[in-house]
C-alpha cells in the first residue's frame, strides 16, 4: 500500500490514532462484540466502521436509541475499553504510517487527534514504542464536539501554534476526513484494513 499524500509545504502533521497509526480497529470491534453480546445488543461490523471516530460513550447512546435499550453508556464503554486492553498484545502498527512518523519526527511537529480516551491512546502508542513522538495529544476528554466537527483538529493546531491551513491530517474514517475539511486542513486517507491487504 502506498499512501496518497497531497502536495504542499506543511508545518504540522496531525494523526488520528485508531486505524491510522495503530491497526486497532479489528481489536476494537472484537472488544465491542464481546461486551455488547452480554447486553443482547447487535453491532454489525459495517456499522462499527461507519461510526469510526465516534467516542465510545456516544456509540452506546446511539445503540440504545437504535435498539430501544437502556445500557449504562459509561459502564458499557468502560467494559469495552477494559476488554480492548486485555487483547492489546495483539495490536499491530499501520506500517506505512509509522514509517512516515519515523522519517519526519524531529523535522515537523506532530499531534495525535483521537476520538478515543487518553488512556486508550497512550496504551496503544506505548505498546508500539511511539509515546515520545507525540507531545501533543487531543483525545476524547479534550473537546466537546466529536468528528465530523472540526473542534479537535483546530485545538491540536492551536496547541502546536500552527495555522490550520498549514496542517496535514492523516485519517482513516469519513467522519475524520470531514472534520479535517471543516477545519480547512489538507488530508491523507488511510485505507481500511481489508483495503490495505489488496
Amino acid at each position: 500500500m502506498k499512501l496518497q499524500i497531497p502536495d504542499g509545504d506543511f508545518s504540522a502533521y496531525l494523526f488520528d490514532c485508531d486505524g491510522t497509526i495503530v491497526d486497532s480497529m479489528p481489536l476494537h470491534f472484537k472488544a465491542w462484540t464481546h461486551v455488547l453480546a452480554a447486553e443482547g445488543c447487535p453491532f454489525p461490523e459495517d456499522q462499527f466502521y461507519a461510526l469510526g471516530g465516534v467516542p465510545p460513550i456516544r456509540i452506546v447512546e446511539l445503540l440504545n436509541g437504535q435498539h430501544g435499550l437502556a445500557m449504562d453508556a459509561s459502564l458499557v464503554a468502560g467494559r469495552k475499553e477494559e476488554h480492548y486492553y486485555a487483547i492489546l498484545h495483539e495490536l499491530e502498527p499501520v506500517h506505512e504510517v509509522v514509517e512516515i512518523i519515523h522519517a519526519m519526527h524531529g523535522r515537523i511537529p506532530f499531534a495525535v487527534v483521537s476520538g478515543s480516551s487518553r488512556d486508550s491512546v497512550e496504551k496503544s502508542l506505548g505498546h508500539l514504542g511511539l509515546s515520545d513522538k507525540f507531545p501533543v495529544r487531543v483525545c476524547a476528554e479534550d473537546y466537546a464536539h466529536g468528528k465530523p466537527d472540526p473542534e479537535c483538529f483546530l485545538r491540536a493546531a492551536a496547541l502546536l501554534g500552527v495555522a490550520p491551513e498549514r496542517c496535514l491530517v492523516f485519517e482513516d474514517t469519513d467522519l475524520g476526513i470531514q472534520a479535517a475539511q471543516a477545519a480547512g486542513m489538507q488530508w491523507a486517507r488511510i485505507p481500511a484494513p481489508w483495503e490495505r491487504k489488496k
